[in-house]
């Protein structure tokens, strides 16, 4: 046998190995391999923490109360502007692109309310970050009050939060299950089947019934 056909031989092995597995053996493979991946990521991966502050839009007197819910959409875009950040750096203590990359804010279409949300790996930090916006916003506000009619003010300060906001290790392993399961289960769909066993020949017949049956047609 050359060294060709060996290295041949070799080669096809672990075909053949993976040709016998039961079909469920795949999928079984990825639950398990991205249970534990998902479940590592999530344990490793520092947390991550989110505050929250609220400030609520209040019609001066003579004002169309309507207005005030208008002004909130529009103090929930500003809320994010360098304009803002640039005042809330200083109460918060950290640079204008950390605020611009952990800071998000929410309006409601039924409450003239703006919900701001800091998220940072320091709990304390995240409060504080929520409470610098907000205090910015409602200055800014408050500077544009007589020709807006309408003024900023806070309505819930946001406190240190106690439990993490990033997704625990039992969730991450949840997914990672739930996508590895997927993929074995494509990989089903291209697993290299078994190939069909060859049909046996019919057995001859033996060679004295053969004569004579000869002898017996003559």
């Amino acid at each position: 046998m050359t060294d060709k056909t060996t290295a041949q031989h070799r080669a096809a092995r672990p075909l053949a190995r993976v040709r016998a597995l039961p079909p469920w053996t795949l999928a079984a493979a990825g639950v398990l391999a991205g249970g534990l991946l998902g479940g590592a990521y999530g344990a490793l991966k520092t947390p991550t923490y989110t505050a929250t502050s609220y400030v609520v839009a209040v019609p001066a007197e003579k004002s169309d109360p309507a207005a005030a819910l208008g002004f909130a959409q529009a103090y929930g875009r500003v809320a994010t502007q360098i304009a803002v950040l640039g005042d809330a750096q200083v109460w918060a203590g950290v640079p204008v692109r950390t605020l611009k990359s952990s800071v998000r804010t929410a309006t409601s279409p039924d409450a003239p309310m703006v919900a701001i949300s800091a998220t940072s790996s320091r709990p304390d930090l995240a409060a504080d970050m929520a409470n610098a916006v907000a205090r910015a916003l409602t200055r800014h506000a408050g500077d544009s009050a007589q020709a807006t009619r309408v003024e900023l003010e806070q309505f819930a300060r946001a406190t240190k939060p106690t439990e993490p906001s990033s997704a625990s290790p039992a969730l991450t392993g949840l997914v990672g299950a739930s996508a590895g399961g997927l993929l074995g289960g494509m990989a089903l769909l291209v697993r290299p089947r078994r190939a069909p066993r060859a049909e046996e020949p019919a057995a001859s017949l033996p060679a004295p019934a053969v004569a004579a049956d000869t002898r017996g047609a003559l």
